[in-house]
């Protein structure tokens, strides 16, 4: 105990709350576990877990201390792993056999996919070895239907990003294959999102098929899948990143956005709880926060920083330079995605847009605020938030009387401006085809 007080300070405040469930356990007769042995399995458990979480914990502290200028941290021989070992055995000495796959003359969104191959099938075979096979079978079709199906633009980014910041460095297959591991991370991170948000919203189709809970066989099986989802992705960092210097920063960073991601999820319900009227609350303060948290981080700071993060870009300023530049970003993209929700033809965007039945504080009914009369605003506080056909027409009815497409073309124009601007201005030299591969993939796009 004597060492916490050398290590981080919230390791104490986890050893407070794992003593007062050890307390509550104890002294609550009526629970199951307070009796006999029952009981001192409980307390071993405890006691045990928590003695090796701080005996790590400080550990790993140290030894990212005492190694000067290295970020690199082992994996502990004796570690227990719940999947089998063969889990964790994976080295790029060992993958090899892998890597002539890969033609780095060819489209990088070719050799993307063929490591999506890779992974998945690398994945399913060690689930073979301690899963049911109808478990594997079950998740390799539902990572198939949905992770690889979208634009995969977040996931390309970390392969053109790194490209961009460090070219020798990708000349190298393994440096190639890790960045496009990283990037499927950040596409399995979006499909994780993605299954979620369409349960919330009540959506019908995503990407041109069938949204996974409406799959006839899934249901709401589909929150269980998020949550393997989401697991994935540390197994693939920890299967094919573990050996870089980076790896502990690459897994903090996804931490902290999908953290992040899921507030703005939450502002994005509490600003517009269904069946509820929060008509009054919207404005375009609280959707920039919305947008900030909800899409900005993930769609485009996270690419940059974990591609910043592989490339050994160590500097604190370059990294607020990204979170500003994305942000700005971050907001034009969801402004976009805003519009052709509602103009947009399900056709080509890939998904039936509801932002008006899901009564949304998307930036049209921001804009629609700020510019209706006193008798349109009546029309679009009756009307916004209702699923019958007739209020969604008269509001698109509305939106077009207040030129609202006009609105979006002049915006776009001036967003783009901005932030090419911003770019100049504080970008290096070097780094500024990143921020200009980003404005190339969305700068007027119609999907």
């Amino acid at each position: 105990l004597e060492l916490l007080r050398f290590g981080p300070p919230h390791c104490s405040g986890w050893l407070l709350k794992a003593q007062l469930v050890a307390t509550n356990v104890f002294d609550d007769r009526t629970s199951p576990y307070h009796s006999g042995m029952s009981l001192m399995r409980t307390s071993v458990v405890l006691s045990t877990g928590i003695a090796t979480g701080i005996a790590i914990c400080y550990a790993i502290g140290v030894y990212r201390t005492c190694r000067s200028g290295s970020r690199r941290i082992k994996r502990s021989q004796s570690a227990a792993s719940i999947m089998p070992e063969a889990e964790f055995k994976h080295t790029f000495a060992q993958a090899d056999s892998v890597l002539p796959v890969l033609d780095l003359s060819k489209p990088d969104k070719e050799n993307f996919m063929v490591v999506f191959d890779i992974i998945v099938k690398e994945m399913s075979d060690v689930d073979r070895l301690s899963l049911e096979p109808n478990m594997v079978e079950w998740v390799e079709q539902m990572f198939r239907y949905n992770v690889p199906h979208g634009k995969l633009n977040r996931g390309l980014a970390v392969v053109a990003a790194c490209k961009i910041m460090n070219p020798q460095m990708m000349k190298n297959k393994r440096s190639y294959f890790a960045a496009c591991v990283v990037g499927w991370c950040i596409e399995w991170l979006q499909a994780f999102f993605l299954v979620a948000d369409d349960i919330m919203d009540h959506s019908i189709t995503r990407r041109g098929q069938p949204c996974w809970y409406k799959v006839p066989k899934v249901g709401l099986m589909a929150v269980n899948d998020c949550c393997i989802l989401e697991g994935a992705i540390y197994r693939l960092l920890r299967r094919y990143v573990q050996h870089l210097p980076c790896y502990a920063d690459v897994v903090d960073l996804f931490h902290e956005v999908t953290y992040a991601t899921t507030m703005g999820q939450l502002l994005d319900m509490l600003t517009s709880p269904e069946g509820k009227d929060n008509f009054e609350a919207y404005n375009l303060t609280l959707y920039s926060q919305i947008v900030k948290f909800k899409t900005a981080f993930y769609t485009f700071y996270l690419p940059t920083a974990s591609a910043m993060q592989l490339c050994g870009v160590m500097e604190p300023k370059h990294y607020e330079t990204a979170k500003k530049i994305c942000m700005m970003i971050g907001e034009f993209f969801q402004i976009q995605d805003d519009f052709l929700d509602c103009y947009g033809e399900p056709e080509v965007i890939g998904k039936i847009g509801t932002d008006i039945e899901d009564n949304k504080c998307s930036w049209l009914i921001c804009q629609a605020k700020s510019k209706a009369s006193k008798a349109q605003l009546v029309t679009l506080r009756t009307n916004y938030g209702k699923s019958n056909p007739k209020s969604v027409a008269k509001i698109k009815a509305l939106f077009r009387e207040l030129k609202l497409e006009d609105a979006y073309a002049a915006y776009e124009v001036d967003a783009h401006a901005r932030i090419c601007g911003v770019v100049d201005k504080e970008v290096p030299v070097n780094l500024q085809p990143l921020y200009q591969w980003y404005l190339e993939k969305i700068f007027k796009r119609s999907k």
